[in-house]
């Protein structure tokens, strides 16, 4: 190729990428602050939500959607603000507070872990989005005293549909319905958990 003729690719290239459109992000956020309290006191109540555990295939910073049985897209342009663990466990602790007014839920750091009365763990077997109809969370999870080597075990399986026409412009899926799905079925999970923690004190 001339030297010209790859100026011109060169330069055919750089406008290409900067046409591309920006990557969207999306957040996990509490469902559960309007929620009343279960019954039973939980003040000062200490529990502590570890990170959650994915399959490799959803842990990952691009939307993972199902678009046949056997077949998913990884979406580059769709991402989820922070790593999935993190944020799931996040949400989780927020509408556990909320449902177990006066408790002080925490999933930061590991060093929360060593002074909370009661620990979290929750193991994600199925993070699954499908554009347009809606979204599947299934998990094991266990809530454990202080303490104890085993606790109380659950299973937990919850289905949320989307919600509102779709928000693209060009009429394409809505992911943000899918996060704000997402969000929801976290809270279903968060009270299967908050129904468990309040025997364990007892």
């Amino acid at each position: 190729m001339t030297r010209r003729s790859i100026s011109l690719v060169l330069l055919a290239l750089v406008a290409a990428c900067a046409t591309s459109p920006a990557p969207r992000y999306y957040t996990l956020a509490a469902d559960a602050t309007n929620a009343a309290p279960a019954h039973g006191a939980t003040d000062a109540l200490s529990i502590w939500v570890a990170p959650v555990t994915l399959p490799e295939s959803v842990d990952r910073p691009q939307m993972v959607v199902r678009v046949a049985p056997n077949r998913v897209a990884i979406l580059d342009g769709h991402r989820w603000a922070e790593p999935l663990p993190g944020a799931m466990a996040r949400a989780i602790a927020a509408d556990l507070a909320a449902l177990l007014g006066g408790a002080r839920v925490s999933a930061e750091a590991q060093h929360a872990a060593s002074g909370a009365q009661i620990r979290v763990l929750v193991d994600v077997q199925r993070f699954e989005s499908v554009p347009g109809q809606g979204v599947t969370v299934e998990a094991l999870w266990s809530v454990r005293q202080h303490g104890e080597s085993d606790g109380q075990r659950g299973h937990s399986l919850v289905a949320e549909a989307v919600r509102g026409a779709p928000a693209d412009p060009a009429g394409g899926p809505d992911y943000e319905a899918l996060a704000a799905a997402h969000s929801r079925a976290l809270a279903a999970l968060s009270q299967d958990i908050a129904q468990a923690i309040r025997p364990a004190k007892r």
